[in-house]
């Protein structure tokens, strides 16, 4: 028997079951229906255009899906308005926690804006402090169930607003205390993340960690800025450094400046292929500049940015990508250790996850397809001669 042997494509159940990293993943986008229409009762918001748990499921991903970055912003007013006491914080992030895992995802980092949340009275410290205990809570329910999730806080200021460098120092208070890092998010365009320099000064200085949303729906100068002038860790999505590289007619690539200083830096990119069609920075799965991406070997990672607004987990998302690039399990590994060298956690934690659970994982899953075998030819009895 020869490795050729060997099953190239995973099959839907496999990708589930595979340990996979997310690092691009937005809590006021991923609530479950039925929760969101729960929350919306209790606090008495009329709101909702839809009350039926599956038929609002389905208005979220229409909404969303109109190839404007701006137009899918505002399907988050809704579930932000049921997200504003603290029992709804702990039960989202909570249930947040939980569909991760049942998904199997190992290691999650989980971004939302602490400032969004404040119109029930909360201040910003029993945000976090709500929201860090709905992560704990659904680790141990996970872990009970027979799965196993870590999941990291990452505190966005929203880049239109003016608090970035008070929700920075809200992420250095917090910082061992579930929350592994800093992000600003919101509308590029009119919004560079040059108006935060301030903030991102204040993380550097203090050791910190941060990522800038940078490169969906602006181009080039957005990577550019959140590089060169902010410091960035990682790009949240960077999709649009593609237009940094040429792909000549007879194959060949060329590779412009900032393209080249991305790679060379291993740079991390939050990829999200769903949300990016969603917004129009790609027109299909494969065309999705993750494909060549992959192949040039940037730090590429995979992502779900917005589950709810999307449609989509983890398992989709690689789906899509096993569909259109013929992805193994071998690349699933490749992108899920890129994510998990690329998180906000100390270096051993990281190594330790890479080496004991994401490829071991992975080895299991790969050598399925012997046990298959025989089984398929255990039935069989050899006749006697």
């Amino acid at each position: 028997m020869t490795s050729q042997s060997t099953p190239n494509t995973p099959t839907p159940d496999q990708i589930r079951r595979a340990p996979k990293v997310l690092l691009h993943d937005h809590l006021d986008g991923g609530l479950r229906p039925g929760t969101i229409v729960e929350l919306a009762r209790d606090a008495g918001y009329t709101g909702l255009p839809e009350t039926d748990p599956d038929k609002l499921g389905v208005w979220f991903a229409e909404a969303a899906d109109s190839g404007s970055l701006e137009r899918y912003l505002e399907t988050f007013s809704h579930t932000v308005a049921v997200m504003q006491t603290r029992d709804a914080l702990i039960r989202v992030a909570r249930e947040c926690a939980e569909d991760l895992a049942e998904d199997g995802v190992v290691y999650a980092e989980v971004r939302y804006a602490p400032e969004q949340h404040l119109d029930g009275g909360l201040s910003l410290e029993e945000v976090v402090e709500a929201v860090n205990e709905g992560f704990r809570q659904g680790e141990l329910l996970a872990r009970e169930s027979g799965r196993r999730i870590r999941v990291g806080a990452l505190l966005t200021a929203m880049r239109h607003a003016a608090r970035s460098l008070e929700i920075a120092e809200l992420a250095n208070r917090y910082r061992d205390l579930g929350v592994v890092g800093f992000d600003i998010a919101g509308a590029e365009a009119g919004f560079p993340p040059t108006r935060h320099l301030d903030a991102f000064e204040y993380l550097k200085r203090e050791n910190n960690h941060f990522t800038i949303h940078a490169g969906e729906a602006f181009g080039l100068p957005s990577i550019w800025q959140a590089l060169q002038w902010c410091g960035a860790d990682r790009l949240g999505h960077g999709v649009r450094i593609i237009d940094d590289i040429q792909v000549k007619e007879d194959g060949s690539v060329e590779l412009g400046r900032l393209a080249s200083y991305v790679r060379d830096k291993r740079i991390p990119l939050e990829l999200c292929p769903s949300s990016n069609l969603q917004t129009g920075a790609a027109d299909s799965y494969a065309e999705h500049p993750i494909g060549l991406l992959r192949r040039l070997h940037f730090r590429a990672t995979v992502n779900t940015d917005n589950r709810l607004m999307s449609h989509t987990s983890m398992s989709k998302e690689f789906e899509h990508l096993v569909e259109a690039f013929g992805y193994s399990l071998d690349d699933m590994q490749w992108f899920s250790v890129n994510a998990m060298k690329s998180a906000f956690i100390p270096f051993d934690e990281r190594l330790a996850m890479i080496n004991d659970v994401i490829k071991p994982g992975y080895a299991e899953l790969k050598s399925e397809w012997l046990f298959r075998q025989t089984a398929s030819t255990s039935g069989s009895v050899p006749e006697e001669r």
